[in-house]
Parts: C-alpha cells; structure tokens; sequence
C-alpha cells in the first residue's frame, strides 16, 4: 500500500486539476486498488468487456451523445473504498477527535504519529500555518531531536496515509466534476421517468458527502503537518511538493460542510427537483394507517379480500423498496443544499425525516448528530435569507412568501430536535408492529399461495427494505446521547433494549427469504414469460406512427432493435425445467442503459419527452415505462440472489453486534418472546463477513472471528434458555408438584376424620382443620402454575423443534448445526442434574427419591425428543453409565476387572457416603444392624436422615436401578477393601498371639480352667479385635442386603437371566480348587444373592484377592473366637426383640465368625490341594478323587472347627458363670444360638449338648411375651428379674394343649409382623419385599422338617421323628442349677 515520495512526487502534475480536466476519462486507471477485480453493482455488471479502453461503453455512431454510466457507479464504489481505509486509521488510531484534539493513549502508540505528542498538537491546532513560524525547537527540543534521527522510518509509516489525502483530493475532484456533468446534461431526474440514471447519481451524490464528512474524523491536519515536517528533515527543508495543494484541500473542508455547501452550489437546484419528486413517498411511508388499511404490503386488498393482487397501487408498492435511499437523501440533501429548504413542500418533507432520526450515518457505525449538524450549519444560512428577505421586501415581490418560508425553517429546525428525542422511538416502534403484522401475514399467505409470490415479488422487495430499514435504525439508535439545542447536558434517545418486535422482524424476514429462495424457479419463470409477453409490446410501440415520425438515428434504432432481439430471444419455460434455464440479460441492460443514457442527455435530438409523447397515444404504457419495466424484471432471471441480499441483507448489524446479543438475551425468553426467533438471530451472522472490505484484507479475519464469537455467545444463551425450561419443568414448582400426592395412610385418615364431622360442620366447606372434605381437595388458586406449566412445555417443545429444524449456520470456515449443541446441552444438564440431586444440604439424598427425581427429568427430556430428530435415549443411557463407570471402554468387556476402576463421580460418591457412614460410621451415628428388618438403624440421624431411611430393602433397590451393576461393583469392592483389612487386622493378631492361642487350645482341652483363665489374659487386644470383627459382620450384612436388592432389581428387568442363575448356582459343580470359570459364575450368582452360603463365598473371594489364611497361625482360629466370650464387651451387651439383635451389633460377629471360618477352611483346603498335587506327579485318578475327598473335607472341616468353636464358647460361658458374675450368661447363651442359626454349615441342634435349649426357649419366652414393643435394658444381677433365673418350671404342655411351639411362634411373628409394619419411612410407606425365605429369627425355635439335617454325632438329642421339639414338651428340664 506505501508509495514512495518519489512516486508522490511524479504524480503531482497529474494531479493538477488542469491535466485532470485535460484527461476527463483517465479516472478509473487511477482507482484500480480501490475497485478490485469484479464490478461492484449489477448495474453495468458484465459490462465491463464491452468497455473501450478508456472504461466509455461504446455505442455505435455516437459515443459523445451518452453519459459514462460505469464511470457513475464505479466511483460511487471509490468512495465506499475511502471510507474504508478511513474507517481502518481510526480503529488503529483508537478513534481519536481531531475537531477537540482529544486522542487516547492508543493513539500515540500505534505506530503511525511520532510519540510526541506536544509537537504533533502544536502542528495540528496551528494549521495551518508553516512548521517553520512555529519555533518548534523552544516547544520541545528533545523531541524534535528524536525526530531527525529518525525521519525516514516516521515517513514510512506516514506515506500510505499520506496517500490516503491525496485520493481524497482527487476523488474530490473527479466526482465532483462527474455530479455537476450529470446535474447539467441529464434532462430529468424524477424517480418516475429516469428512476436508475437518479439512484446512480443520487447514489454518487450521497457517497460524495459522506466521504467527505467522514474525513474530518481522521486527523487530516496533523498527517500533512508532520509529515511535511519530517519531509523538510530529510530534504534539507523542503516542503512536499502536494503540500500547500493539500493544505488548501484540507482547509477548504474545514469544517467539511463549508466546502460542500460551495462546491455543490450549482447542483442545489436539481437536488431540490429530485427531493421534492421522492416527498410523497416519504408521505406515504410514514402513514402506518394508509399503509395498512390500503394493503400497500399485503398481497391483497384489505377492503376487498377477493382481489389477491395489489393491484390499487402496483408502482407506488414498488416504490416503496426505495424509501430508504429517499430517506437518506432529504437528510444528506437538505444538509448541503440548505437552500432547497426554502421551497414551500420542502418543509414537511425534512420535517417527517427530521422527526423520526437522531443520527445520520456516514459509514458503518460511523455517524454524525444530524440535528447538531443543522444548527450548527444549516440554520445560520436560513437565517441569512430571512434576513435577506426582510431587508428586500420593498424591491421584490416574493420577499414576503420567502420570508414566511424562511421562518417556518427556523421554526422547524429550532423545535424539531426535541420532538425527535421524545417521538423518534414511538413512531418506529409503531412502524415495527406494522411490519411484523404485515410480513407475518405475507409469510402464511405466500405460505399457503406460492403461486402469488411471483407477481408480488416487487411488493415482497418492499417489505424486506422497509423491515431492514426499521432493524437497522433500532441498533444505530441504541445508546445514542444527543444534547438539546438550549441546554448543554446531554440526553440519551429512550430505545426499550427488551423490544419484541426486532426478533419478529429478524424472523419474518427470514422466513420471507426463504420463501423466495424455495420459489426461486416459479420466479424466474415469471419473470421470463412477463419478458416474452414485453418483446411484443416494445415491437408494437416502435412501430407507431409517432414512432416512425421521429426519424431516429442509425445508432438508436439498432439499439432499440437489439432490445426487441434480446427479448425475443428469451427461451420459453416449459414444464418444470425452469431451473435448469441459464439466461444471462446483462447485455439486455446495458444497451437499455446506453438507451437511456442518450435519450436523457441534453446533447441528443431524440430526448426522453419525444419518446413518451410518441408512445404514450397508443393508450397504454408508453415505450420507456416499458423498457423500465422489463429492465427490473430481468434481475429478477439472473440476479435474483443480489436483489435479494440487498433488501434484506442485514450484515451491516455486525458493527452492532454487541448491542444485539443484549438484545436478544433480554427478548428471546421474555413474556412476548418466542423461542423459533432464535433462528433468525443467529442466521444474521451468515452474513457478518460480508462486510469486509477487500481495500482492508486483514478485516475479514477480524470480522469473522467477532461474527463466531457472536454465534458461539447466541448459542450459549440459548442452550442457557432451553436449560432453564427444562429446570423450570423439572422442579418442585414444576411437574414436581404434580407429583404431590396422599399416601394410603394418609388418604385414610383423612376419610376417617371426614366421616366424623357432624351434620353441622359438614354444611361448611371447611371441615376440619388440615382435613379438606372430599370434593375439596382441588385448589383453584393453582390455576396460574398449571398454565405457567403448560406454557413451559409449549416453549420447550416449540425450541426444540425449531433448533431441530434449522439449517446450519456457516461463518466463513465454521458450520454450527443447532441439533448437536441442543443434544450435548440436554445430556450435559442431565450429568449436571444427577450430580447436583445427588446430596441434599445436610447429607446424601435417599436413592429412591433420587431415583424419582432422575426419571422425571428423563420425561421431560423424552417430551423434548419427539421434537428432536436425534435419538437421545442413547444419550441418556451414556450419561448415566459414565456417572456409574468412566474407566476404559475396553474394560467393560473384560471379565478380570482392572485394578485401577475409574468410576463415575456419581456412583463414587454415594458408594463412598455408605462405606463412610453406615459401614464404618465416622459420624458416631450408633448403627445397628436389625436382622429382623434386614436393614439399618441408628441413634441420631446420618446427615439428613435416620440409617433405615437409606439402607431399606427398597433403598438399596433403588440405589441399583439408579447406577446398575457398574455401582454395585463398586460398592461391593469398597465393602471388600474394608473387609480385607479388617480381616488382615485379625491375621495379625493370629500370630503375633500363636504361643498363647496354642496354650489356651491345650487348656481347653484339658479343662484345666486355672491355665486356660492366665493364658486368656495374655492375649493383646481382645475388645479391638472384636471390634474389627464386629464391623467386618456389619460389611457382610450390608453386602448380603446389596446383593439381594441386585437379585430383585435383575429379576424385574432381566428375568431369564436370574433365573438361569439361579438355577446354574444349585449345579455348580463343587471342585477344589475351582476352575476358573466356575469360580467366575460362582461370585456372579453370589453378587445377585442367589447362592445361600453368601458370606462365606463373599470372604472366601477377598482371602484369595489378598492372599489371606495362608499361615498355620488360622487353624487356632476356633480357640481365638472363643476367647472372645471373655471379653468385657458382654457386660454392656443386652438383646434386642425389635432388631432381632443385640444393642452393640454383637450379633454380626457370629456372622464374621461363621464366615471367616467358612472361608478360611476353603482357602487352606485349597491350598493343601495344591501342595499334594504338585507332589502327585500328574496321576490323573488320584487327582479326581482328591478333588472330591477335598471338597467333603473342606465342609468336614469347616464343621468341626465350628463345633470346636461352640463347644469351648459354651465351656468358657459356662465357666465363668458365677453368683455374683451373670449380667452376660444370657447375651452369650443368645449370641452362639444365633451363631448356630446363621452358618448353613452347622445344625442348629448343635448347641444342644451344651446348653439345653429349654433354657434358651424359656429365655426367649420372657422376651417375646414380657416387653414386645420396647428394647429390653441392660440385664440385672438380681434373681428375681433375670431371666436365666425366673425361668417357669411348669411343662409348656399343661399350660397350652397346641403346644409351646405354635404359641410362642405365633407369638414372635406376631410381634416381629407388627414392628415390621410399623416401622414406616417418609409418611409411613412401609417395606413389603421382605424376603422371610432367606431369613431366618432368632427367637422361639422352629424345627420343622424343612430344617437343617442334623449332623452331630454321637447327639443325645438325635434324630427321634421329624422334628426335635416334642421332646422339649416333655421335658422337665428346670432352670440352670445354682452352684
């Protein structure tokens, strides 16, 4: 872009504006940067090959009787060209205000002025007076000193700019020259005659003033100085040789509108002729009233519905496209032209513009205060010829009208500031509401009548500028202060920033252009048949008389007769090719063009009016209203697209796209919003790029970055907007209070208590107090939520389907399609949802409440997805199996499970809440497990919630429906790491207690009670080690209650599956060692809870994880658990009858017992197995047969080792009993009962040789039948109220001839049955999946021949008839003897 001096300098003669005159067409080669390689209007586009060289289009004969019409329209472009560069300085300036010489810091630092400033200011506020009168050197020595070393780069970075100046000045002078030839040879310039020579030159006009306005925002006087200070620097004092041209330049347009009003002194009049010729339709398109009652925009009359065509006014409809350009150029006329101001209609024309505006728009969103302008500038001139009226009244006969005139405009100008400021707003708001009526009903009358839209395609040009027009003055409004004319604060246009109307203007021009595109070949089709039809009557007009008698020269026939072969030449539609036709009518309009450009010239003898008064005889359309016609007509075959961006392109909303995100995000989901608008807001970026300037090429980069954060911002709203809808629906206010509904319970009570109201009462409504009669329980007040619901769901779904529809959206090298942001925003507010219900304020949410809280917000997103082309179902089941298992995909399909599982955050946090809080309990809440109801209970509430309220059978269910089997995994393997340490903790105390164990083992044996008592005492921490194997029990009975719920959630979903299971675990084959795929299937059966033996599996799994029972230290096992019954924990320990369990959760160490056990004695079965086989040297026999024997004599010895373990408890028990010692004999009796009740290994009988069970029966008798409702206290030393000793000794059978079984069974599951329903959970809902069929009570004994099969040899008991409780009847066995 930088020219060198030397370049400037050559060029100065050329652009003398003798040598400029002298070469009148050497215009265009100068322009070439700023004209590009394409033409920049369809006017004379393709044209441009049939130019001369010298850019004149060559007609035949005469080429000096036409104008240069591409000339016109190409430095119109120039100019567009200018105020692009212009517009660049300033943004790299940091748009600084030469006029008050304010500049930013920005300023100095951009590189293009010197850092120094007090110099630069001193050259611009002395302009423009020489450097060299200034005395620089006093102002600042240093900096002037900086600037001769380095003036040659200061003068690189100034030349472009320089340049800059120098093609204003020319473009001064050319197109100045070409608007006063055009204003001097054109005959006529009304819109209705010469309508395209008038908007070439009014176009021309327009981009002459505004160039030249929008120069004084840079800083012309401070360019020229400087850099002919920096010239004479280096040139030995030397001004520029363009300087003081420059400089005279730059003055003359100082302030710009005085070098205006001079220069187009001569063309005032015309410009007057065309304003006044374009008032009426101004007039019309300021009358909404007119506009709607005469059907001006619609298709049909509104008076007279039948007729489908607007054919009351078919130009005047087409004229309206126009109105915006009429609009601007009363502003930019009548501002430079102030002259013209005195002609009587003048008035009202300025004066309904004038009104309605704030700002007047010079370039992008560059603007001036239009009213500031006129007083400053126009008013002192209108009073100039007042003055000038009054003081020649006497000599002239008109004084007195120009006067009055005069006046008017002073009045007018004076007063219409503040009207502007408080009516602007209202009368677009009025003329928006028009337009959004009028082009929604255009949008389903077309709709519904596409076959319409061809020949009111005019009138649908009309609607889409007219909307563009009200679109863009609402955004260059916005913000804008402007001072009154008697105050000096300044007062801001009141613009509404929530305005609807925009978002349905934005809508209805978008769907009116989609219309045309849809339709595009019906148009052209049209448009080809109505050019057909004009072939004839333009034949038939030329062959009038009149026409004949004109005599028309050589060069003008042929051209007439090139017109009539063009059109004729027009291929026919036929059928529905139309849209494979290919017509170019470029070389139509040119020669109509070359037409009118000679007969509207004043140098031709055959002119406009000898043609009209030739046709116009004929009674119809005279010859040029025809060729206007048909002109039109043609753009709407080949540029159709143009026409179409040029009406309704709104890519100039780009400078104001900040303002638009404000608006759409206070509009888009407001009361009288309308979530399909949403389409329209973002197509508007489509067309953002556009607006850069090929002058500037770094702007498109700038502009289509803006135009994508645009877009991006939009969609964020959105999608915020679609969230919100969904969180409205899904919360409490939303379906959730559809979902409030009476529990049974509940329901019932209030019966009970309406069918006690008395006759009185009843006559009044209100009833009882909370209680609402039947009948009573709507509530009409919550008619207004019902319909705030049903609007959110109108809203939703109308969203959805819109962003489902929606094209996408292209910004340079980026596509948006909406369906994808509108799924990854439903899935994502679903993954945020889960995670936020999760937790409550106090605590973890209760999985079944959670579980209904999930499935309402999946409603509402399958409401959404009958809306939505997409399947988001998939995407639900992907969001909930990343928040229950996020580690690698390929491990979902492996059956070793990886040793780093990544879980889902979701499942990690519940799962980790249940290992803290129940199985651990951290918070010290006092958990229990109550065997009874197979579920947890604690003291004081766990966070927000009591235990039973989130570890219930239907809890658990929940939690497994909600997070699948990948959380239960988890759950189960966080239970196992717990368990295993525990376990680990009682390995260790194994051996570091061995020499003990084996002596108390010796001592047992040989029942030398001194030994056994001294040795027990030796062992180290007895209470911690219960303690670890009390919480190992807890684990087990919460993993025995997790799988059981997995079982019955498996069963609901996938029955056959459980079903084979639980028919493969009866026949697994019993191995040792188990194969690998048994032991696979083996621990699936057990984590769904259909295998009995679950605990000792569970444990037997996490012995051969960590490598566990691999000492000989566990075959003291037995001896080891048995010193437990020493401990002190038995002095605090009392049995529980509405837990089925002690008060300590003594109860789960027999489960820990049993279990560990069972698994050990697997584990070194096992183990030994594989010794004896890697000894057996392959013998394949013996290897069968040592599985089986392994098998039997892992159970064997399971058994044994139990037995062991209950005969040395019941010894030690029995043993340490004394007088004054038996606050613990029954807790302990109770505990090994349930301890031979729990193990499937061990009959229950078993306890039999030890303790007689008429002791235990009695036992349980006192508890179940003396206090059934209330937990029995710690027990007494006395006689008289300890059970053990206040035993009956009467035969049960005296007293009931049924017999003690069937009474005290009735008895104890009639008082386990009545707890089990009490025991309610949030309004009394109580559990009803009890299992009883793998659960079994401690409590009065059931042996019924369904029982275990006893395995004691050697019994007393025995096997004496199908079941051993008859013998209890006759027994008269008392209470335990005292010693």
């Amino acid at each position: 872009m930088a020219k060198s001096r030397q370049h400037f300098s050559s060029q100065d003669s050329s652009l003398s504006p003798a040598s400029v005159r002298s070469r009148e067409w050497e215009g265009p080669s100068r322009w070439t940067e700023y004209l590009g390689p394409e033409p920049t209007s369809p006017m004379t586009s393709r044209s441009s090959r049939n130019a001369g060289p010298d850019g004149q289009v060559q007609s035949a004969g005469v080429p000096h009787k036409g104008l240069n019409m591409q000339w016109v329209v190409q430095l119109t472009a120039v100019g567009e060209g200018l105020m692009a560069k212009m517009y660049r300085l300033n943004q790299i300036l940091d748009y600084p205000d030469p006029v008050g010489h304010t500049f930013s810091e920005a300023y100095w630092k951009a590189g293009v002025f010197p850092n120094h400033p007090r110099l630069c200011l001193l050259l611009s506020k002395k302009f423009p007076e020489h450097y060299s009168k200034l005395q620089l050197e006093r102002v600042d020595k240093a900096a002037l000193d900086a600037l001769h070393d380095n003036a040659e780069l200061h003068l690189q970075s100034l030349e472009p700019w320089i340049q800059l100046l120098l093609d204003l000045m020319a473009f001064r002078e050319q197109a100045l020259r070409l608007i006063l030839d055009l204003s001097s040879t054109v005959i006529t310039l009304l819109p209705h005659q010469n309508s395209l020579i008038l908007h070439a030159f009014m176009d021309l006009f327009c981009s002459f003033v505004r160039v030249n306005l929008f120069s004084e925002k840079i800083p012309r006087k401070m360019m020229l100085q400087m850099y002919n200070l920096l010239h004479a620097i280096s040139r030995n004092d030397q001004d520029c040789d363009f300087y003081h041209r420059l400089v005279q330049f730059i003055d003359g347009y100082d302030p710009p509108l005085k070098g205006l009003k001079e220069d187009l002194n001569f063309v005032s009049p015309r410009i007057g002729e065309v304003l006044e010729a374009v008032g009426p339709i101004i007039f019309l398109s300021t009358d909404t009233r007119k506009l709607r009652n005469e059907g001006f925009l619609s298709p049909y009359h509104p008076r007279y519905p039948d007729i489908l065509t607007n054919s009351a006014h078919p130009m005047r409809a087409q004229d309206l496209v126009n109105v915006t350009s009429y609009r601007e150029w009363v502003l930019f006329g009548y501002l430079v032209c102030p002259d013209e101001l005195l002609r009587v209609t003048s008035i009202d024309i300025s004066l309904v513009v004038l009104k309605e505006n704030i700002v007047l728009t010079l370039f992008r969103d560059q603007h001036i205060l239009l009213h500031e302008e006129y007083q400053q500038f126009v008013l002192p001139r209108i009073l100039e010829s007042k003055k000038m009226a009054k003081s020649g009244r006497t000599k002239q006969k008109e004084a007195d009208l120009e006067y009055s005139v005069a006046k008017q405009v002073e009045k007018m100008i004076s007063e219409v500031h503040e009207q502007a400021l408080l009516s602007c707003d209202a009368i677009h708001r009025e003329r928006r509401i028009l337009l959004k009526q009028e082009i929604g009903r255009m949008v389903l009358f077309f709709t519904d009548q596409p076959s319409l839209l061809a020949p009111n395609i005019q009138m649908v040009f009309s609607a889409l500028a007219f909307a563009q027009c009200e679109v863009l003055w609402y955004f260059q409004h916005v913000g804008i202060a402007s001072s009154k004319s008697k105050a000096v604060r300044m007062v801001s246009v009141e613009i509404d920033p929530s305005d609807p109307t925009i978002g349905f203007l934005l809508d209805g021009m978008g769907h009116l252009c989609c219309l045309v595109r849809k339709y595009i070949a019906a148009i052209r089709g049209y448009a080809l048949s109505y050019l057909s039809s004009c072939a004839g009557r333009i034949r038939f007009l030329l062959n009038t008389p009149g026409m004949v008698a004109l005599d028309l020269d050589a060069s003008l026939k042929s051209l007439f007769q090139k017109i009539v072969l063009h059109l004729e030449n027009i291929p026919k539609p036929q059928g529905e090719n139309v849209s494979a036709i290919t017509c170019d009518l470029s070389e139509f309009r040119k020669d109509w063009l070359s037409i009118l450009m000679i007969v509207t010239s004043s140098r031709s003898s055959i002119n406009i009016r000898h043609l009209e008064k030739a046709t116009v005889s004929t009674g119809k359309e005279g010859l040029l209203s025809e060729g206007n016609a048909a002109y039109n007509w043609s753009r709407c075959v080949d540029e159709l697209e143009f026409q179409l961006s040029k009406h309704a392109s709104l890519k100039k909303l780009y400078f104001y796209h900040q303002h638009l995100t404000a608006v759409f995000r206070n509009t888009m989901f407001g009361p009288e919003g309308r979530p399909q608008h949403c389409c329209a807001w973002l197509g508007v970026a489509s067309s953002f790029p556009e607006c850069a300037s090929p002058i500037v090429p770094e702007e498109l980069t700038k502009i289509g970055r803006d135009a994508v954060l645009y877009v991006e911002s939009l969609i964020e709203s959105i999608m915020g907007g679609l969230e919100g809808l969904i969180n409205i629906l899904d919360s409490e206010g939303g379906f959730g209070a559809l979902e409030t509904q009476l529990l049974p319970e509940q329901a019932a009570s209030y019966m009970n208590t309406a069918s006690r109201i008395s006759v009185a009462s009843t006559k009044s409504p209100r009833g009882a107090p909370g209680f609402p009669l039947p009948g009573q329980e709507s509530r009409p007040e919550n008619n207004a939520s019902i319909k705030m619901l049903e609007a959110a769901v109108q809203r939703l779904t109308n969203l959805c389907s819109v962003l489902n529809d929606m094209e996408p959206i292209c910004v340079l090298n980026h596509v948006f399609v909406l369906r994808e942001y509108m799924r990854e925003c439903i899935l994502g507010n679903l993954r945020r949802r889960v995670l936020a219900v999760l937790k409550t304020d106090n605590d973890l949410q209760r999985p079944t409440v959670l579980e209904s809280l999930i499935r309402r917000h999946i409603s509402i997103i399958h409401l959404a997805e009958q809306h939505i082309s997409m399947d988001l179902t998939q995407g639900i089941r992907e969001v909930l199996l990343s928040e229950a298992f996020s580690g690698p995909v390929s491990s979902l399909h492996l059956f070793e499970k990886p040793e780093e599982q990544h879980t889902g955050s979701a499942t990690e946090a519940v799962c980790n809440w249940y290992i803290e809080n129940i199985v651990k309990d951290v918070s010290g809440a006092g958990i229990l497990f109550a065997p009874i109801h197979n579920c947890f209970k604690s003291t004081r509430p766990v966070g927000g919630y009591f235990a039973d309220s989130v570890t219930d059978y239907r809890e658990l269910k929940a939690f497994a429906r909600i997070f699948g089997g990948y959380g239960v995994d988890r759950l189960d393997r966080l239970l196992k790491e717990h368990t295993a340490a525990l376990l680990n903790c009682i390995d260790t105390s194994l051996r570091s207690n061995r020499d003990v164990l084996e002596a108390v083992a010796g001592s047992l044996y040989s029942g030398d009670r001194n030994e056994r008592e001294a040795s027990i005492k030796q062992i180290v921490d007895i209470d911690t080690v219960i303690g670890f194997c009390v919480q190992a029990g807890l684990a087990l009975a919460f993993d025995r209650s997790l799988a059981e719920a997995a079982g019955t959630v498996l069963f609901e979903g996938a029955p056959l599956i459980h079903s084979l299971l639980a028919g493969i675990s009866k026949h697994i084959p019993e191995e040792v060692p188990e194969k690998k795929e048994v032991r696979r299937l083996r621990g699936v059966a057990n984590n769904v809870g259909v295998v009995e033996n679950h605990d000792s599996q569970w444990v037997r799994l996490i012995l051969e994880e960590v490598g566990g029972a691999n000492d000989g230290s566990w075959s003291l096992l037995p001896y080891f658990f048995a010193t437990f019954m020493t401990s002190n924990i038995w002095t605090t320990t009392a049995f529980n009858v509405d837990t089925g369990g002690f008060n300590n959760n003594i109860h789960c160490l027999a489960r820990c017992i049993s279990a560990v056990i069972a698994g050990s004695e697997f584990v070194r079965v096992e183990r030994e197995y594989q010794q004896r086989q890697s000894l057996s040297n392959g013998h394949v026999n013996e290897s069968v047969d040592s599985e089986i024997q392994s098998r039997l004599s892992a159970e064997a010895s399971i058994k044994s080792t139990m037995q062991l373990f209950v005969k040395f408890s019941a010894s030690i028990i029995l043993d340490s009993w004394s007088e004054t010692n038996r606050s613990h004999l029954v807790a302990q009796l109770i505990f090994l009962d349930q301890f031979c009740e729990i193990s499937p290994y061990l009959p229950r009988s078993s306890l039999e040789p030890h303790v007689p069970y008429a002791i235990l029966r009695s036992i349980y008798s006192q508890y179940y039948t003396n206090s059934p409702n209330t937990p029995l206290a710690l027990l007494s030393i006395s006689p008289r109220h300890s059970p053990a000793v206040s035993i009956s000794h009467a035969s049960p059978v005296a007293r009931q001839p049924r017999g003690d079984s069937t009474q005290y069974d009735s008895g104890y599951f009639k008082g386990s049955s009545s707890h089990g329903q009490e025991h309610s959970y949030d309004g009394g809902s109580s559990r009803t999946e009890s299992r009883q069929q793998n659960f079994r009570r401690s409590g009065p004994l059931d042996y019924g021949s369904s029982r275990k099969v006893k395995f004691v040899d050697g019994s007393t008991s025995g096997n004496t008839g199908p079941s051993p409780l008859p013998r209890f009847a006759v027994s008269r066995s008392g209470p335990i003897s005292y010693k």
